[in-house]
C-alpha cells in the first residue's frame, strides 16, 4: 500500500498502520506512555514534528494513541488527517483539565458532554447559526458504564474550550461557573467539530491537573501518577468501540 502524506505532511504513515480508533494526549510523550504501558506489541507509525504515534493491541483488538498539540488549530490539523486520509472512525481525547465547577476536585474525570468555547474555528462551515461542539453519545455512553465498571467518579457536562491559556479577564472563571461549565481546557470544541463535519465520532476525557479557584494543582509525577484512571476508561470505551 503507497504511503500517504497528509497535505501538511503531518503525519507520514501507511493506512493500515493506525487503527479505526486514536486516544489522542495532548503531549506526544504521554502518547509514548500509553503506549508502552498499556497497549501490547505497540509500533510507532509516524515521528513527523516529533508527534509520537503508535498502534498496538489492547485486550486483542488494534488501538492507535498519538499526540495531537496544544489549541484547536493543531488539534483540528491531527484529527482532521486522522478522520480523512487514514480511515480512523473514532477519536477519544486523553488530557489535563483545570476545575471549574464547585464539586470537581483535583484528579476527578471529566467527561465532556459538549464545548462552549470563544474559538472561531466553525466559521469555516458558514453554519446558519451557532453550531454545537458535541461528543458522540455512544462513545460517551460507553465511557460512563466503562468508569462505573473500574469504580471510578466521572462527571459528565460540559466543558469551555479555550484558545488561550493565560486569560487577561478576570471575571471568565466566574462566568463560565455560573452557566455550569465543569473544567477548562483547549481542544475538545475543536475535535468535536471536526468529528460532527466529517461524520465521525469523537469523545474528550479529561483529567481535573488544578482548579481554577482553589489554585490546587498536581505536580508532574501526580499527573503522571493519576491519570490511570483516564486512560483505562478512555482504553475500555475503545475497545468497545470496536465491537466489544
Amino acid at each position: 500500500m503507497a504511503v500517504k502524506e497528509s497535505p501538511s505532511a503531518s503525519i507520514v504513515a501507511e493506512e493500515s498502520q493506525i487503527a479505526k480508533v486514536v486516544l489522542m494526549p495532548g503531549d506526544p510523550l504521554r502518547a509514548k506512555y500509553v503506549a508502552e504501558h498499556y497497549l501490547e506489541n505497540p509500533v510507532c507509525f509516524n515521528t513527523v514534528r516529533n508527534m509520537l504515534g503508535y498502534t498496538g493491541t489492547y485486550k486483542g483488538r488494534k488501538i492507535s494513541v498519538m499526540g495531537h498539540g496544544m489549541g484547536v488549530p493543531s488539534v483540528g490539523i491531527y484529527s482532521y488527517e486522522l478522520y480523512q486520509c487514514f480511515g480512523v472512525e473514532s477519536i477519544i481525547r486523553i488530557g489535563s483539565a483545570g476545575g471549574i465547577g464547585e464539586d470537581v476536585k483535583l484528579r476527578d474525570v471529566v467527561i465532556a458532554l459538549g464545548a462552549s468555547t470563544n474559538s472561531h474555528f466553525a466559521d469555516q462551515y458558514r453554519f446558519p447559526g451557532q453550531l454545537c461542539a458535541t461528543a458522540d453519545y455512544g462513545l460517551l455512553r460507553s465511557a460512563v458504564e466503562a468508569a462505573e465498571k473500574l469504580g471510578v467518579r466521572a462527571d459528565v457536562g460540559q466543558v469551555f474550550t479555550a484558545d488561550q491559556f493565560y486569560n487577561d479577564n478576570p471575571e471568565a472563571g466566574a462566568m463560565y461557573r455560573k452557566f455550569g461549565i465543569l473544567a477548562l481546557e483547549m481542544e475538545a470544541a475543536g475535535l468535536y467539530w471536526t468529528a460532527q463535519r466529517l461524520g465521525k465520532r469523537a469523545l474528550a476525557i479529561l483529567t481535573i491537573s488544578d482548579h481554577i479557584f482553589t489554585g490546587e494543582a498536581l505536580s508532574a509525577q501526580d499527573r503522571q501518577d493519576s491519570f490511570h484512571e483516564m486512560m483505562e476508561i478512555a482504553l475500555e470505551t475503545a475497545w468497545q468501540s470496536l465491537g466489544g
